[in-house]
């Protein structure tokens, strides 16, 4: 049977990599950072690194890795377990209210991502007799988890109130017991910031829940660096914030949902994702309490962060390339066709920047791009170097 299966997963791959669609995976021999040393034909090359979610420069921060040092020794490698069975320990408790007080929300559930974060929230708090509304660019968790709940679902035009209210609107008309409104606070491929005031008025006004995932901006939006929800002045209208420890808070891996109290009480008991997922590696949960502490105690690292994308944005800007506006360390390089977004990304990776070229189904047709991102790690030197290979690289392709 496998033998003809085999011939229709190779005509697919074949078809993904003739669109110019093939996701190639580099190879790093270091730990992740400003700079890497990245694989490619067999001989390794320091690079700079412009595509790392790591915007706080804490993946090999020196104090984050002694606290994990120091857990292994405490806690142990793993749990093998999920968390109602035996999968609990102190440092598992100590990070979910560390977080919920850090969000201004009332307590926090971890899980083992926030893909399953947001796969865990719309089955069990909404039915078939509730709705959904979601931003039309929301995150793909976000979509596949709405696709596991039974709730009426609803597409609002990306941050558009108008549309948005509509939807409000027919959710009511036709019934809807619980809405729940779903927006990215920032959008990954854009760097756009949701409007979360005018969503909150809103959903004020068709009496409606708020829900944020919030993964490209807890630890660094905002003046405390607790999101987009304190950008906007929300943190108490806000009900449900979703999040990941994979980004700006350390880069490792996990999830949580930091919400209303009685909204994680359910979810502690009926969330799928939770339920039957091996518990968080203790040593991520205490070095997220370092990452913490480090976010707490000074904003040294959030301001260097805004000072490279101020300085990053103004230069390619003045150098004529087209940057989607906003001040978001996502900077997107808009380039339009797949293969020359593609081309542009491996001339750069020879001029020692490594980004990645992004294109359809990722971003709509028409719409390649080059996603940099900037880090606190990076040097003025380092973004320089990088918009000064980007000319390069376009005067080469214009060649």
């Amino acid at each position: 049977m496998f033998d003809t299966v085999r011939d229709d997963l190779r005509t697919t791959l074949e078809e993904i990599r003739a669109a110019g669609l093939h996701k190639p995976e580099r190879v790093i021999s270091t730990p992740q950072s400003a700079t890497v040393e990245v694989t490619q034909g067999g001989r390794p090359g320091e690079v700079l690194n412009f595509c790392a979610n790591n915007y706080l420069g804490l993946a090999d921060h020196p104090e984050v890795i002694a606290a994990a040092h120091e857990a292994l020794d405490r806690w142990g490698y793993g749990m093998a377990s999920v968390r109602f069975i035996c999968g609990t320990q102190e440092v598992h408790k100590e990070l979910e209210a560390r977080l919920a007080a850090f969000l201004g929300q009332e307590d926090t559930i971890l899980y083992s991502s926030c893909f399953d974060a947001n796969g865990g929230v719309f089955e069990t708090l909404l039915g078939a007799e509730d709705a959904v509304i979601s931003d039309a660019l929301n995150h793909a968790s976000i979509i596949d988890g709405i696709r596991l709940s039974k709730a009426r679902r609803f597409r609002y035009a990306n941050r558009d109130l108008a549309d948005l209210e509509t939807q409000l609107k027919e959710a009511n008309a036709g019934g809807a017991r619980r809405k729940l409104i779903v927006t990215d606070g920032v959008f990954s491929m854009d760097g756009y910031v949701a409007p979360l005031a005018e969503i909150c008025d809103l959903a004020d006004r068709y009496d409606a829940m708020v829900m944020v995932d919030d993964s490209h901006a807890t630890g660094f939006v905002g003046a405390g660096g607790r999101g987009t929800a304190e950008l906007h002045g929300v943190m108490d209208r806000v009900d449900i914030i979703t999040g990941t420890l994979g980004k700006a808070l350390g880069g490792a891996s996990g999830g949580f949902a930091a919400a209303r109290a009685e909204i994680v009480a359910l979810l502690r008991q009926r969330s799928r994702p939770y339920l039957f997922s091996n518990t968080l590696a203790p040593v991520i949960a205490a070095a997220s309490l370092k990452v913490l502490d480090l976010l707490e105690s000074a904003d040294g690292l959030r301001v260097r962060l805004a000072e490279n994308t101020a300085l990053f944005r103004s230069r390619m800007t003045e150098a004529g390339f087209d940057i989607l506006p906003g001040d978001h360390a996502i900077a997107p390089v808009m380039i339009g066709d797949a293969s020359e977004a593609a081309r542009m990304a491996e001339l750069l990776l020879e001029r020692g920047v490594y980004v990645i070229g992004f294109s359809y189904p990722v971003v709509p047709q028409g719409k390649a791009r080059i996603r940099v991102q900037l880090s606190a790690a990076h040097s003025t030197e380092d973004v320089n170097r990088a918009v000064d290979a980007f000319i390069a690289a376009r005067a080469e392709l214009a060649g």
